[in-house]
């Protein structure tokens, strides 16, 4: 009687605080949406939140969460951190939606994919992959940042990217890009990579052979993969954009998009590895016969030093990646 009771009352705080964490995006949400109306009417600029907007950008990431902690890809914490960051990226902007969306659900598959190899290579492997509210945060933290300074600097609303016209948002929209590509390529070589790899893989400070999941090695499976993943992000950019911008007629061509998307996801994945191999520890530990992350009695020592982990390692590869992307597309970007 006493564990059922502990259950129910765990079950009954649980229900309370999703409650109560679903009144405060409510009551925030409509903040956003006063706030909008009362800036647009005062200064005549920013365009105010459609009451459509506000109530996709409350509904769709509440589905998306719930669907993700039913799935078990995201826990408890988890599922409530994505709610607050689709949120927001959805209030900003519907391409920043499908950008994340994009990333979330082919990171949610690939991570289930095969995971009977995966258990066999990965000592930390969890059933489902199932993502907590740091590793949300980590992957969705520089988003979430860049999609707030797009709102404060042009209101929400799509706005192509055309450096001629929209210099500063057209920075910010990639620098987000970037950020979610990133991430995507990253998971995509670690998914993908370490399961279809045929050759040992290579650490890429050394280019030596080394175990199948140390931090920081490469294959070309791998970076083919972190190639597409990013290039998935940047179509589900590029769609959106042409379905939701109005005035693409009169603007720069959106199609770099999609290349810039395929390039933040190859170069995040190498800065990702070069990250890996230099400041995560790796080690073989014979009794498992596996690679860990951290050091045992009976692991020896591959590569890097146990300076970040991987959630770190995952957070400073996509700043890296969103301070470069903009300046490197801004050179080639054509002009409208």
């Amino acid at each position: 009687m006493t564990y059922q009771r502990d259950d129910f009352l765990k079950e009954y705080i649980r229900m309370m605080t999703n409650m109560v964490i679903l009144s405060l995006l409510i009551c925030i949400s409509l903040v956003f949406w006063i706030i909008s109306i009362t800036a647009s009417t005062y200064y005549g600029t920013l365009r105010p939140i459609s009451p459509w907007r506000w109530l996709f950008s409350i509904v769709f990431p509440l589905l998306i969460s719930s669907q993700g902690y039913k799935k078990k890809s995201l826990d408890h914490s988890g599922a409530l951190g994505g709610l607050v960051v689709g949120f927001i990226l959805t209030v900003a902007n519907f391409s920043f939606f499908t950008s994340l969306l994009m990333f979330f659900v082919t990171s949610s598959k690939l991570t289930k994919w095969r995971k009977g190899a995966k258990k066999q290579i990965d000592s930390e492997y969890k059933e489902g992959g199932q993502r907590n509210w740091v590793q949300v945060f980590c992957n969705g933290g520089v988003p979430t940042e860049l999609a707030l300074l797009y709102m404060i600097e042009n209101g929400p609303g799509e706005i192509p990217i055309d450096f001629s016209k929209h210099y500063t948002a057209s920075w910010m929209c990639l620098s987000l890009l970037g950020a979610l590509a990133c991430c995507a390529g990253d998971t995509w070589a670690s998914e993908i990579g370490t399961v279809l790899s045929k050759s040992e893989p290579r650490l890429i400070t050394t280019w030596e052979k080394v175990p199948i999941g140390t931090n920081g090695g490469i294959t070309v499976i791998g970076l083919i993969s972190s190639l597409l993943g990013g290039t998935v992000v940047g179509v589900a950019y590029f769609i959106t954009q042409q379905i939701f911008v109005s005035d693409l007629d009169i603007s720069a061509p959106q199609w770099p998009v999609i290349m810039f998307g395929a390039a933040a996801g190859l170069l995040g994945s190498i800065v990702d590895s070069y990250l890996g191999a230099t400041m995560q520890y790796s080690g073989f530990d014979k009794r498992i016969g596996m690679v860990v992350n951290h050091q045992t009695k009976d692991s020896e020592h591959i590569s890097g030093k146990p300076i970040l982990d991987n959630n770190a390692v995952n957070l400073f590869s996509s700043v890296v990646i969103a301070l470069l992307l903009p300046g490197i597309a801004w050179g080639f970007w054509p002009r409208g």
